[in-house]
């Protein structure tokens, strides 16, 4: 039995749980392929930790990802990416933590005041 190792990550309202074993860079998110689920630039991003590390093809990763919008699962993705290559080999963690991988991005869209359009915006101000 091969080894798998798992790791939640988590971006906005995104949560993705992830799961890497040995293989040769097969890479499924919801069951689908991750060229189908997320865009050139936006896949990038997520997979950076593997790039960063310089073992793209090393690994196989399956994920399942709920939540937020495309961007805040690829931030997600990448998180949780960040975290399993950690528990995978513990050398890691200097080379990803110096590019923030494993730093979980704590900002959140901000609520809606009452009286207000939006949670900064006003509605227009009329003297007369």
């Amino acid at each position: 039995m091969e080894e798998r190792y798992y790791a939640t990550g988590r971006r906005k309202t995104a949560v993705a749980r992830v799961w890497v074993t040995q293989g040769t860079g097969q890479i499924k998110i919801n069951n689908r392929e991750v060229v189908e689920y997320f865009g050139e630039a936006v896949r990038q991003q997520a997979l950076m930790p593997l790039t960063r590390l310089g073992v793209e093809g090393e690994f196989d990763i399956w994920c399942t990802v709920k939540g937020g919008g495309i961007t805040g699962q690829a931030g997600a993705l990448r998180h949780g990416l960040a975290r399993a290559l950690v528990v995978a080999n513990e050398e890691n963690r200097k080379a990803l933590r110096k590019h923030g991988f494993l730093t979980r991005d704590s900002r959140m869209v901000e609520r809606k005041k009452y009286g207000q359009p939006g949670a900064r915006k006003r509605f227009q101000f009329s003297k007369r």
